[in-house]
């Protein structure tokens, strides 16, 4: 008798697993990133996009969702088209309609950004900056995440972040700033996107993958109490 239950614990124990690995995680898009920070000194014609491709690989990084390519959907339809065309060796033909669809879509906007300065002289020539002081740097995205069924709107965040850094002695401000690269890394802004950028893919881990009851959201909604009340204070209403 002991053995047959143990068979058939051992057997549901293997279909959990199994029903676990089919599992398919969630397909998810990202699109590209827009501002509505006026006069916003780093944003140019390119930072949507590498803002997107930041978001997608911190997401394929997290290992719990299937990202679907976006940014180049163009160039994976071409290659589908080219084997279609007859010219490719049949051993390495790519198969057509295979391209999968995402369940969800992420929209990210720049809702807010600030820069202040502690002690510390700079002198400002035509953009040249000399002289080193500690900054704090603070950016806020808003993000949505779109049910590209039914297009509505499941879920929506802002996502804050702040650094606090030692400003470069000598620097050029300059609209031709790229939030990507090694040099970014470095800099109070970069930090902060970044920083932001790996937030959002965290709490996408949260939200999609475990659940708005997920004892996780704890975190987030406490920080976005606290968001509200600090702009909520900021407001002056006299």
């Amino acid at each position: 008798m002991k053995k047959k239950v143990l068979i058939f614990v051992l057997i549901l124990f293997i279909a959990s697993l199994f029903s676990v690995l089919a599992q398919e995680k969630p397909r998810i898009g990202v699109l590209r990133f827009t501002n509505d920070v006026a006069g916003l000194f780093w944003w140019n014609s390119t930072v949507a996009t590498e803002l997107q491709d930041m978001l997608s690989s911190e997401l394929v990084s997290t290992r719990k969702f299937t990202v679907l390519e976006r940014t180049e959907i163009n160039a994976v339809i071409s290659e589908q088209d080219l084997s279609a065309s007859g010219r490719v060796d049949k051993k390495t033909l790519v198969k057509m309609g295979k391209i999968k669809g995402a369940k969800y879509l992420i929209a990210g906007t720049v809702a807010a950004f600030e820069k202040t300065s502690a002690k510390g002289g700079k002198i400002r020539v035509k953009g040249l900056s000399l002289g080193g002081k500690k900054e704090k740097t603070y950016i806020a995205v808003d993000i949505k995440l779109i049910d590209t069924e039914t297009g509505e709107i499941v879920d929506a965040r802002t996502i804050e972040a702040t650094i606090k850094a030692k400003a470069i002695g000598v620097g050029l401000s300059t609209r031709h700033f790229a939030v990507s690269g090694e040099k970014a890394k470095k800099t109070p802004t970069g930090k902060a996107i970044r920083a932001c950028v790996i937030y959002i893919s965290e709490y996408l881990v949260c939200s999609v993958t475990k659940g708005m009851d997920h004892r996780c959201m704890k975190k987030w909604n406490k920080m976005d109490a606290k968001r509200r009340e600090k702009t909520k204070s900021a407001i002056d209403l006299d």
